[in-house]
């Protein structure tokens, strides 16, 4: 009896980990990849991820960027990895990010049963003041803007996090699977003038990474395919 209790509860373990795999990380971190002299490649990283485990599902790239989102403790590994494999690339963290939606946290309901995540990046103006600002908005967001964490609600997103690393931001968007970022963001004003508000008053806080399109702030990843 003895042995089937160990094997039940080995069993209602597995399923949790299972269960969590295209949810909630219950610790995130990014790992972002740069390539600066073009000697990188999404096939580079594809071998890396089926080396090192990682599910295909956790890897985007935009032109010579790609990131990985995973947990912190895996990111510490893979960063250190990635240094000594590929010494001509830059491998930033992202540990640990300043802002959290968590739909479940919000209202208490079931989350869906998997996500798609969206992840863009942008920088924070170049100005130190500015920047505790920008982080300062964040933190108070849930107290003196709850209409924000209302739109992400209405818009049916199961989180949002913001993470910084310098003056670099990564915002990850997580939504039912399957569904669609271009038709879930408009709910997040609808009815909502607030969320218009604070998105004007953010805009004066971020710019484009150093690469972006000139006029363009946030850049999104695409998820690498197997090639």
């Amino acid at each position: 009896m003895k042995h089937l209790n160990i094997l039940f509860y080995s069993f209602i373990l597995l399923l949790l980990v299972l269960g969590c795999t295209d949810k909630a990380i219950q610790t995130p971190a990014i790992i972002e990849i740069i390539d600066t002299d073009y000697h990188f490649s999404s096939q580079n990283l594809l071998k890396f991820s089926t080396d090192n485990k990682i599910e295909p599902s956790s890897i985007f790239e935009w032109q010579n960027h790609w990131v990985i989102y995973c947990d912190l403790g895996s990111a510490r590994k893979y960063k250190l990895k990635l240094e000594t494999l590929f010494p001509r690339v830059i491998v930033k963290l992202y540990d640990t990010p300043f802002y959290n939606f968590n739909r479940l946290q919000y209202s208490n309901e079931k989350p869906a049963s998997k996500w798609d995540h969206i992840i863009m990046t942008a920088n924070m103006v170049e100005d130190t003041l500015k920047q505790k600002e920008y982080l300062e908005y964040h933190h108070t967001q849930k107290k003196k803007w709850p209409e924000i964490s209302k739109g992400f609600y209405n818009a049916n997103f199961q989180q949002v996090l913001v993470f910084h690393n310098g003056r670099q931001l990564m915002l990850v968007i997580s939504i039912p699977a399957g569904e669609s970022l271009d038709r879930l963001n408009p709910k997040t004003t609808e009815n909502n003038p607030r969320v218009t508000e604070w998105n004007s008053i953010m805009a004066n806080y971020q710019e484009g990474i150093e690469d972006a399109p000139k006029g363009t702030t946030w850049v999104m990843f695409s998820p690498v395919k197997s090639r």
